[in-house]
C-alpha cells in the first residue's frame, strides 16, 4: 500500500527520494511527501496532497542538496487525504515515515497529552513521531527512543525515522510491513518495495520482522526490539530496471498483458519434461512418500488469488480424485473457526508475498503443525521466508494494480503442483501426460490469441464502455475466470460487475438483466456446451446485451462473439481470461480512467 524510500550517504538526496516515489506509484496513494537533512542547514520538509508530481513542484521551488533524507507515499487509514495527515510526520527534532497502523494508538495519545503534547493531524502516525521524540530525552540514542517506542506499540508497522541533530543516521524498523536496505559505497538506501531501489544497488538486506537497523554511511547495524545485536545476509536483488519501465506500452496492464507468454514460459522453466510427461517444483521440500500421503489442500488468498486458487482446485482434484481442496478467502479463514483435516498441507498464494491477510493465516497454520508452501512471486518476501516449501513465479515485477500475469502463473504453478500430487499416488497417466502437454503448449497459444485477436477484442469493448453494470457467467472451470473477469473490469473501468456460477443464473442474477447491463459468457465446447448455450438463449429472451467467449465453431446466439482458436482443452479458461483481461483493460481506456493506479487500490494491502 503506502511506500517508503530512504537516502543516506553524499549525493543529493532530494531526486533520489523522488524518483524512489516515482517508483513505488503504482502501490496506490493519496499524497506525498519527503524531509531532507543536512548537517549545515535545518531540515527541509515537502507534503502534499494528490501525485507525486504535486510534491515535485513544491520540491522544485526550494531545492536542496541535504544528503539525508526520506519520504513517502500515503494512502489513507486513520485521516482523510491531506496535507496535513501526509508523511513524514514531525514533532520536535524527530521525523518519520510509516507503512502500517498503530492500533494502541488512542491510549498512547491520551499518555502524551499528559506531556502537553498536541497532535496536528489526524493520523496514528503523529503519535509514534510524539513518542519517539518523548523518548529521546530520556535516552542518549536514537536507536534506543526508537526500540523503546516500538516496545510500547500494538500494531503492523515500517518506519525510518531521522533526528534534526544528528543527520548521520537513519533508524529503520519493520513488523509486518516490508522494509529492504540497499547497500552502496558509503551510502545507503532504504526501500519498501525493491523497484525504488533498482539501478543504484543490487546488494540487500531484507529486514525481518521485529528487527530494527541503525543505517550509517560505513553500514547497517541490525538489532533486535532489546538492542542486541542480531546476524545479517546480504543479498543479490533478482530485479533489473527494465522490468519496472513499460517498454514502448502506454500502461504497465497492457505491457504485463502482453508479456505472458514469456512470463508462462518462465514459470515453466525447468518444471515440466515432455518426454517423460512429468512435472517438478523443486523448492516443495516434500518427498514423494509426502506428497502420497496428502488428502487435502488449503489454498488461502485474497482477491485474484484467491481466485486463481480456484480455478486450480478445478485442475487439482481432476488430477488427484482422492484430493480435496478448500480455497479460503484470507481475510475470513484468519477469523473462523475452522478445523484442519489429517493429512493437509497449505498453499499461500500472494503476488506480493506481504498480503497481511494471508500472513495471518500463515502464522495461524503454522502453530497448528500444517505444511505451508508459498505461492508468490516476490523474491525474499515475507511468505516466502516463512513458508516450508513453495514456488517462485518467476513473472517479474507486476506494477499495475490489477494482476494478469501473476494469476495465470499462480494457476499454472498450482497445475504442476497437482501433477505431481498425481504422479506420486499413481493416478491416470493419460490424465497427467495431456497436462503436461497443455503447460508446454501455453505459452504459444496465449502468443497466438494476443498477435491475432487483440484488434478484434479493443474493437468489441468500444461498443460496451457505456453501461455501467456487468454480469459474468461461466460453468466448471470457467466459474473462477468470471469471478476474475469481473473483478478486473470493476478494479480498472469501475463498472459493477458481478461474477456467477451460469447455473445460479436462474436463482437470482437473471433479475439483474436490462438495458444497463451488459453480459460476458464463457461457453467452452465441451460436455457441458449445451448446458452454457441454454443459459444465454435464457438471458437473450430478456433483453440481454451478451458477449460470448467460446472456442466452439457452432452458432452462438450473441450480440458479440469472440472466438478462441486454440488446440487446447484443460486449460482454454486461461485464455478466456485473457480475452476477458484485454476486455477490462480496452474498456477502461474508453472510459479514460486511470487503468494502472486505480482509485482507492493499493497493489500491495499490508494491511488489514
Amino acid at each position: 500500500m503506502c511506500g517508503i524510500v530512504g537516502y543516506l550517504g553524499e549525493k543529493p538526496a532530494q531526486p533520489i527520494l523522488i524518483a524512489g516515489l516515482k517508483r513505488l506509484e503504482y502501490r496506490g496513494y493519496d499524497s506525498a511527501g519527503i524531509v531532507s537533512l543536512s548537517p549545515r542547514s535545518k531540515a527541509t520538509l515537502v507534503r502534499a496532497k494528490g501525485k507525486v508530481s504535486e510534491l515535485v513542484a513544491k520540491v522544485s521551488e526550494a531545492p536542496k542538496t541535504d544528503v539525508i533524507g526520506i519520504g513517502h507515499t500515503r494512502w489513507a487509514t486513520h485521516g482523510e487525504p491531506s496535507k496535513r495527515n501526509a508523511h513524514p510526520h514531525n514533532v520536535g527534532d524527530i521525523y518519520l515515515v510509516h507503512n502500517g497502523i498503530i492500533e494502541n494508538y488512542q491510549d498512547l495519545k491520551a499518555m502524551l497529552s499528559r506531556y502537553d503534547y498536541e497532535m496536528k493531524s489526524d493520523t496514528d502516525t503523529e503519535v509514534l513521531t510524539a513518542l519517539i521524540d518523548y523518548l529521546s530525552h530520556k535516552h542518549e540514542t536514537l536507536l534506543e527512543a526508537v526500540s523503546g517506542a516500538l516496545n510500547m506499540v500494538v500494531g503492523a508497522y515500517g518506519i525510518a525515522v531521522i533526528d534534526r541533530k544528528n543527520p548521520d543516521e537513519i533508524i529503520v524498523a519493520r513488523k509486518g510491513s516490508p522494509l529492504i536496505l540497499g547497500l552502496g559505497k558509503g551510502e545507503v538506501f532504504i526501500a519498501s518495495d525493491a523497484s525504488a531501489i533498482v539501478g543504484y544497488t543490487d546488494q540487500v538486506i531484507y529486514l525481518r520482522d521485529g528487527e530494527v537497523a541503525q543505517c550509517m554511511r560505513d553500514g547497517v547495524e541490525l538489532y533486535d526490539l532489546e538492542q542486541n545485536v542480531v546476524s545479517q545476509t546480504v543479498e543479490t536483488l533478482e530485479i533489473d530496471l527494465q522490468a519496472i519501465q513499460k517498454q514502448g506500452h502506454k500502461h504497465f496492464l497492457e505491457k504485463e498483458i502482453y508479456e505472458q507468454p514469456e512470463t508462462v514460459r518462465a514459470t515453466l522453466g525447468g518444471r515440466i519434461d515432455t518426454e517423460k510427461h512429468t512435472a517438478k517444483l523443486g523448492g516443495l521440500n516434500m518427498t514423494d512418500a509426502e506428497l502420497r500421503a496428502v488428502k487435502h489442500i488449503f489454498v488461502v488468498g485474497c482477491g485474484t488469488a484467491s481466485y486463481a486458487g480456484l480455478l486450480a482446485k478445478y485442475y487439482i482434484e481432476q488430477l488427484a480424485p482422492d484430493v480435496m481442496v478448500s480455497v479460503e478467502v484470507a481475510s475470513e479463514l484468519r477469523y473462523r473457526s475452522f478445523t484442519v483435516p489429517e493429512n493437509s498441507v497449505a498453499l499461500f498464494v500472494s503476488q506480493s508475498g506481504e498480503t497481511a491477510d494471508t500472513l495471518a493465516c500463515l502464522t495461524e497454520m503454522k502453530r497448528r503443525g500444517v505444511r505451508c508452501l508459498g505461492v508468490v512471486n516476490a523474491v525474499g518476501s515475507t511468505i516466502a521466508r516463512e513458508v516450508d516449501g513453495g514456488v517462485y513465479l518467476h513473472v517479474g515485477a507486476e506494477i499495475s494494480v490489477a494482476s494478469t500475469k501473476a494469476f495465470t502463473s499462480q494457476v499454472v504453478a498450482m497445475v504442476i503442483f497437482g501433477i505431481m500430487l498425481a504422479d506420486s499416488k499413481g493416478a491416470d497417466k493419460r490424465v497427467i501426460s495431456e497436462f503436461v502437454d497443455e503447460l508446454d503448449s501455453l505459452p504459444s497459444q496465449i502468443e497466438a490469441l494476443l498477435a491475432e485477436q487483440a484488434g478484434e477484442i479493443a474493437g468489441i469493448a468500444k461498443k460496451y464502455a457505456k453501461y455501467e453494470h456487468a454480469l459474468y457467467i461461466g460453468r466448471d472451470a470457467l466459474f473462477p475466470v468470471a469471478l476474475e473477469g469481473a473483478l478486473k473490469m470493476k478494479e480498472i473501468s469501475y463498472i459493477h460487475a458481478e461474477g456467477y456460477p451460469s447455473g445460479e443464473l436462474k436463482h437470482g442474477p437473471i433479475a439483474l438483466i436490462d438495458d444497463r447491463f451488459f453480459e460476458v459468457c464463457y461457453i467452452q465446447d465441451n460436455w457441458l456446451y449445451e448446458k452454457s448455450q441454454s443459459n444465454l438463449i435464457e438471458m437473450n429472451a430478456r433483453g440481454a446485451h451478451a458477449i460470448a467467449i467460446t472456442d466452439t465453431t457452432k452458432k452462438v446466439p450473441a450480440e458479440n462473439v469472440i472466438r478462441v482458436k486454440t488446440k487446447l482443452s484443460y486449460l482454454t479458461p486461461l485464455l478466456f481470461n485473457i480475452v476477458t483481461q484485454l476486455l477490462a483493460y480496452n474498456i477502461a481506456i474508453a472510459r479514460k480512467t486511470d487503468v494502472d493506479q486505480p482509485r482507492n487500490l493499493a497493489k500491495s494491502v499490508t494491511v488489514e
